[in-house]
């Protein structure tokens, strides 16, 4: 079925350029626009795709990557010109184009959402001060002790911690505070890469979570600061090229603690509806011998 393209408006017409704005932030930082992290992100994934493996004839000679952007573009019922303004950044369009372009890019649910992303407007949280946690959060993080347990904001920096987080991981007050977030820790603290056994699978996860949270504010310079100290991993700085996105999934984590031994925990993560963009997150164990584990935890500090 083929999808009704914008009308003739303001909205149907291509942006024209913008002069003399400063030259893009490395891992789409700050002056990345939005249009332009969808439209980059919409052609790294027309890249990825065979045209054969999707039944489209191909030419002796043919020299494209993956599929052209008018292959798409009939895949998703519209004009070859409009899909070429949207890779361009210079369109804004309905959710339900996008949903036809995903369709057509083969998109899976985590790709499909973030970019949908792109066209919901959220409300801004209310303005409070840097670091600031509610008093209901604080009073949660406390009362599922000795379970380690989190407070993070929008950059998922680490805004309060209980002694179990702290005796899991490491106590986030001993470090800098630019250096109190989750993603630095999982691929700049090099004790994360034996405390996790499954490293690979769980930092890659992180970082396709703050991927999609960071391309919907390239305006954000807290955002572009993280993904330049992380993006210092080679690991990271692969993946993060590969515009990966994933979505969260409650998951059993794995840790091996020095002190401790095997941990299996349940990895909870909650949005706080009071305070927009704070998760509070929580381990809980998965078994007896991860109880008896977690009570060891704070009980040898």
């Amino acid at each position: 079925m083929s999808v009704t393209e914008p009308p003739a408006d303001d909205e149907a017409r291509p942006l024209p350029p913008h002069h003399g704005e400063p030259a893009p932030a490395r891992h789409g930082g700050p002056f990345t626009t939005r249009r332009g992290e969808l439209g980059a992100f919409l052609r790294s994934r027309r890249e990825r795709l065979s045209p054969t493996a999707l039944g489209l004839p191909v030419a002796p000679r043919r020299r494209a990557r993956g599929l052209r952007r008018d292959e798409v573009a009939g895949r998703a019922g519209i004009s070859s010109s409009w899909y070429a303004w949207l890779e361009q950044g210079r369109v804004r369009t309905s959710e339900q184009v996008l949903r036809a372009v995903a369709r057509a890019l083969c998109l899976d649910e985590a790709e499909t959402a973030h970019v949908l992303s792109f066209v919901e407007d959220t409300p801004a949280a209310a303005a409070r001060p840097p670091g600031w946690v509610s008093r209901n959060l604080l009073s949660l993080v406390e009362s599922v002790a000795p379970n380690p347990a989190v407070v993070i904001d929008p950059h998922w920096d680490l805004l309060a911690w209980n002694a179990g987080y702290a005796a899991l991981l490491t106590d986030p007050a001993r470090l800098p505070p630019k250096q109190r977030n989750l993603p630095w820790l999982v691929f700049r603290w090099s004790p994360a890469r034996s405390l996790l056994v499954d490293w690979e699978s769980e930092a890659r996860g992180l970082l396709g979570q703050f991927r999609a949270h960071a391309a919907r504010h390239p305006e954000d310079r807290r955002y572009a600061e993280i993904a330049d100290e992380i993006t210092r991993d080679p690991d990271a700085a692969r993946w993060y090229e590969r515009r990966e996105t994933a979505a969260y999934q409650p998951a059993v984590r794995h840790f091996r603690h020095p002190r401790v031994g095997d941990l299996r925990l349940r990895y909870v993560k909650l949005a706080a509806l009071d305070e927009p963009g704070h998760h509070f997150l929580c381990y809980l164990p998965d078994d007896a011998e991860a109880e008896t584990g977690v009570r060891r935890l704070t009980e040898d500090t």
